[in-house]
């Protein structure tokens, strides 16, 4: 079977592998979609804090089970599935408190262990999360950005009535100010420098959008919400300036939920957050509840995933996918690796 192996930051190989069977408790999957996360390509720029090369990356993929190991039930041979990408010890404290997405020696396939850039992906049956017949590969392949975006808003507290400012419309930024709707929240405006991300949101029902290089957040937010301002800011793009805004244009005793992920560290303004009372969370990852929400929500059409696919690339042209992403970026939104 074929692997995409990332071998060190700006270069991935295909090799071939011995197909894996699957052993007690576990699947082998015939992986059909795989998504190309953001995450991803910070490991192909070497900027990723947390994996070493070589490794086979994918953690977004959907595909079918082709063979059942000794003592799964629940699943068959057949169904479409896809699987939480955790390795959990389920002894530290995060672990028995249930917060086991922050496990202290968290693995995660695809960054410290292998993912599923391959032909045939073993996994954990108790990892496997099913999916309604009705749902395509690429529908499938999205539940884990959508579950970033339920865990997310389940952490940002109860959001019925909010006024959320979601900043990066990149493809999780889109799904989180999509979840923030879904979850009941009065108004939400998305903001980025790229007018073609803005659009898509436009394209998902996202009315309110704000391109910061042309009108500064303030007024965006005063156009929005009016005198009240917002109370919710998610930070999803990464990127400190971004981080700083939210910071600064928030109501005091606002809520500022980190989801982006920083290649390098931030620097933010500490006695604004003190003086205003604001309530600073992170959000690591999901649980497997965060899965079912979002199979739920793709499958009401609360989320809308489809308009986000941008381009398409079969799986022995995976390098040319990243170079799209390297050049292309700024013109797409979730690129599809198509595994055949």
């Amino acid at each position: 079977m074929r692997q995409a192996i990332m071998e060190a930051p700006g270069r991935i190989a295909l090799r071939e592998a011995s197909a894996p069977v699957a052993g007690a408790g576990q699947v082998r999957i015939r992986v059909r979609r795989i998504g190309v996360c953001g995450s991803d390509i910070h490991v192909f720029h070497g900027k990723h804090p947390f994996v070493t090369y070589p490794l086979i990356q994918g953690h977004e993929f959907a595909g079918e089970i082709e063979s059942v190991g000794p003592g799964v039930s629940g699943f068959a041979v057949g169904d479409k599935v896809t699987a939480t990408p955790q390795e959990v010890c389920g002894v530290c404290p995060p672990c028995r408190r249930g917060q086991y997405n922050a496990c202290e020696k968290l693995k995660v396939r695809g960054f410290q262990a292998p993912g599923c850039a391959q032909d045939l992906f073993v996994t954990e049956a108790e990892k496997l999360v099913k999916l309604p017949p009705a749902f395509t590969f690429e529908q499938g392949a999205f539940v884990e950005p959508v579950a970033v975006a339920a865990h997310s808003t389940g952490r940002a507290g109860g959001m019925a009535g909010r006024k959320v400012v979601v900043a990066g419309a990149g493809t999780i930024g889109n799904v989180v100010a999509q979840a923030c709707r879904a979850r009941g929240a009065a108004r939400v405006l998305i903001t980025d420098i790229s007018d073609f991300r803005l659009e898509m949101a436009r394209k998902v029902g996202i009315e309110n959008v704000c391109n910061v290089k042309r009108e500064p957040l303030a007024d965006a937010v005063r156009r929005t919400f009016g005198a009240e301002g917002f109370d919710l800011g998610v930070e999803v793009s990464g990127a400190e300036a971004s981080l700083a805004s939210l910071i600064a244009a928030i109501g005091k005793g606002g809520t500022v939920l980190i989801v982006g992920v920083y290649g390098e560290k931030p620097r933010v303004d500490m006695s604004v957050i003190c003086e205003h009372e604001l309530d600073v969370r992170g959000s690591m990852m999901y649980r497997h509840e965060d899965w079912e929400q979002a199979v739920s929500w793709i499958a009401s059409g609360a989320i809308r995933t489809e308009p986000l696919v941008s381009n398409h690339f079969p799986f022995d042209a995976y390098p040319e996918a990243y170079a799209f992403i390297e050049h292309q970026g700024e013109r797409s939104m979730k690129v599809m690796i198509d595994v055949q």
